[in-house]
C-alpha cells in the first residue's frame, strides 16, 4: 500500500483521444468554474530571490476581466519532468505525454485580472499534496474565491513538489532590456527516499517546513493587505497594491490535501491566527507526537475520500479530536484519494477509473460536496455572514453520498 503517497497523473488521459475523438483535452474534459457570485482571477507571487522566500498562486475575487486570458493549468515544462520522476517515467516520454494530453488545459480564473476591492474577504492558505504543486487544486481555490475567499496556494519547496523554483541571478550579467530578465529559474525537484532511509523522519521535517511556508504566506499576504510594497519577482502586471484593506484580518483559515492535510494541522498547532482548518484525505504519518498532546486548539474538519483510508490513519485523527465537538469527519461516499485534485476533472472516463484518479461518484459532486462542506465550516468557525450554513447537515455526514465519521472498520479497543 502506498501510504499516503497519491501518484496523481499515473496514465492520465493516455487513451484520452480514441475516448474524446480529438486532442484537445480542454474542449470535453475541463476543471469545473465557481458557482458563487464572484468572478476569479489568479496571479502568482515569489518573493527573494532565494529558495527561502515565498512562492504561491493567488486565486481571489475579481472585476469582470473579458480580456484576460484564463490561466494556463500546468505552467512550465519542468513540471511535467517533475511528475514524470514522481511517476518513475522517463523524463522524454512523460514530457510529451504531459504536454499532449494536458498541455492545452487551462483553469477557470483569469489571468492577472483586476483584484475586487470593497469588501473584507476572509484568507485561505491552501497547501498541496506529495508530488503535486500550486495550481493543480484549482477547482477548489476557484470556487473558494468564487465565494467570497483570497485563497493563496502555495507551492512547497521542502522537496515534496514534483516540482518548483525560485528565481537566482544569472551569473553572467549582460545588459537587459527588462528588469526581470537577468533572472533564471533554479529548480527544485521532488526527493524520492534514499535506500534505508525511514519515511517518517523524512516527512515529519518536511511537514515542520511547509507549516513554516504556510504561515510565511499568510505573513505575506498581511503585508500586502498592509499597504506595504512586495517585490513580485515574477514577470506579472498584477497591482498588489489593489489588495490593501481587502483581507479580513480575524476570519483566517488552512486547508490542505494528503500531505497537505499533515501540513493543516502542523499549521494550527503553530499559529494561533489560523482560527479553524479543514483536512482533505490527510495522511498522518509526517505528525509528530507532541501535536496530539493539546496542541490544536482550533476547529478542524476531516472530510475523508471512501477508498484512501485505514484503520491506523483514522485513529491518529480521532486521537487529535477525541472529546471536541468542534473536530469533525465526514466521508464521501464513492471518492477516492484523487477525487481532490484537478486531475479528476481531466482525464477520460476509462483511464480515470482504470488509474483511480475517478472514483464511482461523479467528480463534480464529489467536489461539490467537499466544497460546501467547507464552506459550512468556515461560516460557522469564521462567522461569516452567508449563507453557507445551508450547508450545514454536510458537516454532520447527513445527505446523500456522505457519512459522518469513517467508513473503515475500527478495532473496538483503540490503542493508547
Amino acid at each position: 500500500m502506498l501510504l499516503g503517497v497519491p501518484l496523481p497523473l499515473a496514465g492520465l488521459s493516455v487513451k484520452a483521444p480514441m475516448e474524446m475523438g480529438s486532442s484537445s483535452t480542454e474542449k470535453f474534459y475541463r476543471i469545473p468554474e465557481g458557482k458563487g457570485p464572484h468572478s476569479v482571477g489568479c496571479t502568482d507571487l515569489m518573493t527573494e530571490n532565494a529558495v527561502e522566500g515565498s512562492f504561491l498562486r493567488l486565486y481571489y475575487p475579481s472585476c469582470d476581466a473579458t480580456d484576460n486570458e484564463e490561466a494556463r493549468w500546468i505552467p512550465d515544462k519542468e513540471y511535467y519532468q517533475g511528475l514524470s520522476d514522481f511517476l518513475n517515467m522517463y523524463r522524454v516520454v512523460g514530457e510529451r505525454l504531459f504536454q499532449y494530453y494536458v498541455g492545452s488545459v487551462t483553469c477557470p480564473a483569469k489571468s492577472n485580472a483586476a483584484f475586487k476591492p470593497g469588501e473584507k474577504y476572509p484568507l485561505l492558505v491552501f497547501s498541496h499534496g506529495l508530488g503535486a504543486f500550486r495550481t493543480i487544486y484549482s477547482a477548489i481555490c476557484i470556487e473558494m474565491a468564487s465565494q467570497g475567499f483570497i485563497v493563496a496556494a502555495v507551492e512547497h519547496r521542502d522537496e515534496s513538489a514534483s516540482a518548483t523554483y525560485y528565481c537566482k541571478k544569472k551569473s553572467i550579467s549582460e545588459p537587459q532590456e527588462e528588469s526581470t530578465s537577468n533572472m533564471e529559474k533554479e529548480w527544485i525537484y521532488y526527493r524520492k527516499l534514499k535506500t534505508g532511509e525511514e519515511e517518517r523522519c523524512l516527512r515529519h521535517k518536511q511537514v515542520q517546513q511547509r507549516a513554516q511556508e504556510c504561515i510565511k504566506a499568510l505573513n505575506l499576504i498581511l503585508k500586502i493587505n498592509s499597504g506595504e510594497e512586495v517585490m513580485n519577482v515574477l514577470n506579472s502586471n498584477f497591482d498588489w497594491s489593489s489588495v490593501k484593506d481587502s483581507v479580513d484580518t480575524s476570519r483566517i483559515a488552512v486547508m490542505g490535501h494528503s500531505f497537505g492535510g499533515a501540513t493543516v494541522i502542523e499549521s494550527l498547532s503553530k499559529e494561533i491566527r489560523f482560527r479553524c482548518g479543514i483536512a482533505l484525505d490527510a495522511w498522518m504519518l509526517p505528525i509528530g507526537d507532541d501535536i496530539y498532546q493539546n496542541s490544536v486548539q482550533q476547529p478542524l474538519l476531516f472530510i475523508n475520500s471512501e477508498k484512501f483510508q485505514w484503520a491506523d490513519n483514522i485513529l491518529k485523527m480521532k486521537k487529535l479530536g477525541s472529546n471536541d465537538t468542534n473536530k469533525k469527519m465526514i466521508t464521501i461516499k464513492g471518492s477516492v484519494h484523487q477525487s481532490f485534485p484537478d486531475f479528476t476533472f481531466v482525464s477520460g472516463e476509462i483511464i480515470g477509473r482504470f488509474f483511480k484518479l475517478k472514483g464511482e461518484i461523479d467528480p463534480n459532486e464529489a467536489i461539490d460536496i467537499s466544497n460546501h462542506a467547507s464552506l459550512a465550516f468556515l461560516q460557522k468557525h469564521l462567522s461569516l455572514k452567508k449563507d453557507f450554513d445551508k450547508w450545514d447537515s454536510l458537516v454532520d455526514g447527513i445527505g446523500p453520498n456522505v457519512i459522518p465519521g469513517t467508513n473503515i472498520d475500527l478495532p473496538s479497543v483503540e490503542p493508547e
